[in-house]
């Protein structure tokens, strides 16, 4: 079994959730700040596409229990980016792409030694219109220089991407996860 891994991807083993994290699954459940969950029993994953807001909910679930990095390891939770992979050393995971069908590839992982290809993905994910489909990276500090930001929608940022003429929408999560 994989688990989809778009943007910048926070991946969590699903034992440590149920055994150390503050409250267990349900309080996990509680706080995962947008609509990009998703698991296979084995790993969970949520997806940002801001690294201040990755960084925020990782410092989050390190407080409710969970273990990020040890001697530059990672520990209960690594960090994934959609094109490069694994952010951190990681022996308990693996990263990879899998071939959905003709032209659709997607970026997952997959806990060490599974062999299911079955993927999982957010509810309501389609590859039409994804971040699979059509990926688009701005460096931070860089935005300045291709966008503009038109307006802030609930917990979206449209810009207008000067390069292209097209609006890109940037989900940016809520608060720090566990202290809200």
């Amino acid at each position: 079994m994989a688990i989809l891994v778009e943007a910048t991807s926070v991946v969590v083993r699903v034992e440590p959730i149920r055994d150390r994290f503050v409250g267990g699954w349900s309080a996990f459940l509680d706080q995962v700040p947008n609509r990009t969950f998703c698991s296979d029993n084995e790993l969970a994953r949520v997806g940002f596409m801001s690294p201040e807001d990755c960084k925020r909910y990782v410092v989050g679930i390190e407080k409710a229990g969970l273990c990020f990095l040890r001697d530059g390891k990672a520990q209960d939770v690594v960090v994934a980016d959609q094109m490069r992979g694994f952010t951190a050393l990681c022996d308990w995971a693996e990263f990879g792409r899998i071939k959905l069908r003709s032209g659709q590839t997607v970026s997952a992982a997959q806990l060490k030694g599974t062999s299911s290809r079955q993927l999982f993905c957010p509810e309501d994910w389609k590859y039409e219109g994804s971040l699979s489909e059509q990926f688009g990276f701005v460096p931070t500090g860089q935005e300045h220089k291709s966008l503009t930001l038109l307006h802030r929608e609930g917990g979206m940022e449209v810009y207008l991407n000067r390069l292209t003429g097209k609006e890109v929408y940037v989900g940016r999560a809520g608060q720090d996860p566990v202290s809200g």
